[in-house]
This record gives C-alpha cells, structure tokens and sequence, in this order.
C-alpha cells in the first residue's frame, strides 16, 4: 500500500547532486527528499526497516542495500529521524536498542538520559512542598543530559559500515531539506507559540508565516552539528563546540547540564531482560525501562488462562488483559527505577508464586478496583513523543531501538548555534511521591530524583525469537501505553492468529493502574464497552494509542514489515 506525497517538480534527488563527493564517501542511492511515497506494508527476503518516516526508513534500507548490516541500518535510520523526525528523533535525548546478532549473541544498550549534576530531589518543588507547574517539563531546566550520540557510538562495534557512511545522509537531509507532509506543517505551526516562550536563540523550526505541506526544513546549525560529530566521534557531541554551545544554551535559559555533565555521561550495556512464553523467548530492556520486566509480569499473567480460545477482542479477553495491565503498573509505581541506584526486586516480580498471587483476587464478572489493588508484598512515564524502529537482515541481525525526546519536541527548547531540540525527560522521575506526572504516572522513592541517576522509563523495544531465531521485532512510542500496545501487539500474533497489519491496525486500549480508567481508541467494539461497562469499568475514549512498528517472519522465510497506520511510519524492505 502506497500513499503518494507532495512532488516539487525540478529539484533533484539527495544523491543526485553536481558537489563532488566529501571525505571520499558518495551519496546514498535513489532516495529523492522532495518526493517520495510511503509504505505500509512490504514483503522481502533480503531486509526490512520500519521507522516513524519514510526518508529515515529508506535510509536504513540504504545502507542494507550497501552491504551493511541491521545495526547499521539502524544507525543510520535513527540519524534521519533527527532531521526529518524531530519531535522525537533525536541527538538531544535518549533511548534504548534490544538486538539478537547472527550469532545468537544478545545485546541491550541503556542510552537513556541522566539528571545533571546538580540535580536533586526537590528541585522542581516550592518552599511548601508543592510541585512547581511545568518546570519539569518544559524549557532548560526540564531536560537530563542526552544520551543517544552515545548510544548509537556504543552500538557500532556491531556495525559493518564506517560511521561516515552511516551519517552522511542525516547530514545531507539537513544540509539540503526536505519536504514536510501535511501532518508536519500543523505540528510546526502549532509550536511556534512555545518556540517563542521556550527559545533564547532563533531556530530552524521559528516562522513569521505558516508552514504549508510542501514547504522545503533547511537545517544548516543540525549539519554542522552533525558534520562535527562525524569528524570528531563521540567528543564532537560531548566535548568541544556542541557542548559549549549546549552549556551557553542552558546558562541563558536556567538549565543546569554542564560541559562537566555531558563529558561525564556514559551509554551502558545491560543484561538482557529474558524470559519464555509458551515456547516463545521473549527478549526486551532490563531497568531503567520498565518495559521489559511489564511485559514479563502482564504476559505470564495470562500464559495459564487460555486467552486464545476467548477470541480476538471479545469481553472476557480484553477484561483479563486490562487486569493484568492494572496489577502490573501498581507494581511499576512502587517497584521500578534506575537500578544502579534503587534494588528492583525483579526476580521477586517475577516469580510464579507471585505473579499467581497477584491473580487471586481476579473476578471475571467485575471490574478491578485500583483503591483495592494495591502493588503487590515482593521481598513513573513518559511523553507520546517517543519514536521507534525495528529493523531485521537476511543474516539473523534484529535491531528494535526506541528514543525519545520525552514530551513532543522535548523541552521545546532548541540548542542555540546546534540546531537541535533537547529533551524534558527530568518529568519522568518522581518529581514528588504519590504525585502524577505529566501523563498521570506515579511513583514513589525508586524513581525519585538523584544526581546522576537515570529516569524510570516505559520503552519497551521487543523481540520475540521462535526456535532461537527472529520472529518478531516490535516496538512503539506511547508513553506509559508502551509496554501495553507491545504486549496487546504480541498477543494478537501469537494467541489470536492476526496478520501483522491487523496486530497493529485494530483499536487498543490501555490501563495504567492509575487513574483507574480503561483508556480505548476510537473504533473499539461498542458491545465489548457495553459489556465491560456493565461490570464497573470506567472509559475515556482518545486519540491514537501509539504507532506500532512490526516485523513479522513468515512461514515462507520472507520478512513482513508493517508501519503504523496512526502516523506517517514506512516500511522498507528488498
């Protein structure tokens, strides 16, 4: 399926280009940023790349066609999401990749943003003890120290390609533009009033008229950024200009991440977080996200009840999976942060004896009640402006990478001089316990703030490996809906028997514990709301819930890659 973008007649493509090539690297092939189509949904044998944009994807595809395996691509593809993706794409944030090399080898790397230095536990409440509105998320001193230049460092030792290969075409895209979608042009449009509230510098994304579908993103502070970064590695972010562009930005705008702090910060590997279903081995993201030990708790609470046999959406499914969702983020708000600093008891929240006790108290007939259930006797959040892409090679190599800004174009500040938006990800730590954060996440003393220390997470990058081998790679932004659209993802495949388009395409719905209220897309069954409705349970019904990106195995071998429909994904493959 294929949805055809705007055509600016005459101009050339990326690659086509009469400038010689620079430092001995030629441009990427056949991708034009000024016109270009969206897919939906492809079927390949050789590799496949799904992402939140169509150029960032066909990037990644790029460098699969070149010999380079799926960390490059993946590499590669989250660069391009900076440019043309910039809401939640990101050098200014942070994020997380699960991969399962050729070898079998696992590996998760921790990316994820740090408090600064300075930073305490009080520091976003006022003299009486109450939360400061906003501070935490919005403007300089809202955002951690960014970690994805580190990360994506971190992970190319299991690249093929040079690094220079890998970003030159961010830094082409920024340097020449790309056409913006429709979609694209509103959001702009609609932050202009917190660029001027936010900004101390003016900006790429600053405009005195609107922005239109068609209108051409230069980016000339982003490619030199980017320039400084492929010349320089890892310290042409963390040292030198980027950084005391990063540092001058926060002293004007009453930040506190120093030249010391970004010198400091660390990508960390981590043990993998694994476990079985059904003879499924499921692999995702130890702590700081919560979403590999979530996924855990929510799949074996069901992994004894049969939910197949119920049906795709029908009351009692969708009734047992929302109780599960409850028990397990009541654990979440009391159990789980940055275990470097805080002890998650997480073979405790996983024992059986455990997670059947939480299961106790289940009544089929009646809705759950959050003042009731409590976290569980075992001896937090974030924005929907997280993006995230999967990625699967001919070889074996399964990448799924989820980054985030935090809240949609992060902090709304944008670096001075850099070109690029930091993050707000300081809301993510428990500003105070017991009170929500901005999407209604609490938490308490696991995830309270400390210098240093790396903010609860709901990432939940997934793969699913069949007879030791790729089955699924998945993944979504979301917020605190991530772990649950990864989960309701996984069950629809395995239990339900949907194509993967139908896994990602039919409504979701999500429940966090707290507010005790089952959150349900548009197109929810209506008789399946009239029956729940009739055992207690509370709606609201919302807009999109995340933007799922799947890539499936096939019986045949071949690869189906499926983007979600909720936004402008693409999905790649040859």
């Amino acid at each position: 399926m294929k949805q055809k973008l705007f055509i600016a007649a005459g101009l050339l493509a990326l690659i086509v280009s009469c400038d010689p090539p620079k430092h001995g690297i030629s441009r990427v092939a056949n991708i034009d940023p000024y016109s270009y189509t969206i897919n939906k949904r492809t079927e390949s044998e050789n590799g496949a790349v799904v992402s939140a944009h169509p150029l960032a994807s066909k990037v990644g595809l790029s460098m699969l066609k070149r010999g380079g395996n799926a960390v490059d691509a993946a590499i590669a593809t989250q660069l391009a999401l900076a440019v043309v993706y910039p809401n939640a794409g990101n050098i200014g944030g942070g994020g997380f990749m699960v991969a399962r090399l050729a070898d079998g080898k696992l590996v998760t790397l921790d990316y994820r943003e740090m408090a600064p230095g300075s930073a305490s536990r009080d520091m976003y409440l006022d003299e009486k003890g109450n939360v400061r509105e906003g501070q935490s998320m919005n403007g300089h001193l809202s955002s951690g120290v960014p970690g994805t230049i580190a990360g994506i460092f971190a992970s190319m030792k299991y690249a093929k390609l040079s690094f220079t290969a890998l970003i030159q075409p961010a830094i082409d895209l920024a340097e020449r533009g790309f056409v913006l979608t429709k979609r694209e042009a509103a959001a702009y449009n609609g932050l202009q009033a917190d660029l001027k509230k936010y900004n101390t510098q003016p900006n790429a994304f600053m405009r005195s008229v609107p922005w239109k579908e068609g209108d051409t993103l230069i980016q000339k502070d982003l490619a030199a950024t980017l320039k400084r970064i492929r010349d320089k590695g890892q310290a042409g972010f963390y040292e030198g200009e980027t950084a005391r562009l990063i540092s001058e930005e926060m002293k004007r705008g009453g930040g506190i991440i120093t030249a010391e702090d970004l010198k400091n910060y660390k990508a960390k590997s981590r043990e993998p977080h694994v476990f079985n279903y059904k003879g499924y081995t499921i692999v995702g993201m130890p702590m700081p996200s919560s979403g590999g030990l979530l996924l855990h708790q929510m799949m074996k609470m069901i992994e004894d009840r049969n939910i197949g046999a119920f049906g795709f959406q029908s009351t009692q499914a969708v009734q047992l999976m929302t109780e599960v969702e409850r028990r397990a983020y009541a654990d979440r708000a009391e159990y789980m942060g940055d275990a470097d600093f805080y002890k998650v008891p997480v073979k405790a929240l996983t024992a059986p004896e455990y997670l059947a006790g939480r299961m106790k108290d289940y009544d089929p007939d009646h809705a759950g009640n959050s003042t009731q259930i409590k976290p569980g006797q075992a001896t937090g959040h974030e924005s929907e402006e997280t993006t995230h892409l999967s990625v699967l090679d001919k070889d074996g190599n399964a990448v799924s990478v989820t980054t985030t800004l935090n809240n949609s174009y992060g902090s709304k500040t944008v670096v001075g001089g850099a070109g690029f938006f930091m993050n707000d990800e300081m809301d993510d730590f428990s500003v105070k316990p017991g009170v929500p954060n901005m999407y209604g996440a609490v938490g308490g003393e696991a995830n309270a703030i400390a210098a240093g220390k790396r903010m609860l997470s709901s990432m939940c990058p997934t793969l699913v490996l069949k007879d030791n081998k790729p089955y699924i790679v998945v993944g979504t932004p979301g917020g605190t809906t991530i772990p649950t659209s990864v989960f309701q993802t996984i069950v629809n495949i395995i239990e339900f028997n949907l194509s993967a388009e139908d896994a990602v395409y039919k409504p979701k719905f999500h429940h966090q514990w707290l507010p005790d209220v089952l959150n349900i897309e548009k197109g929810f069954p209506q008789a399946v709301r009239d029956s729940l409705q009739q055992r207690g349970y509370k709606f609201a019904e919302r807009g999109g819930i995340g933007r799922t990106e799947v890539i499936r195995v096939l019986p045949n071998g071949k690869m189906e890659a499926v983007a979600d429909n909720r936004g402008d994904d693409d999905a790649e493959g040859f």
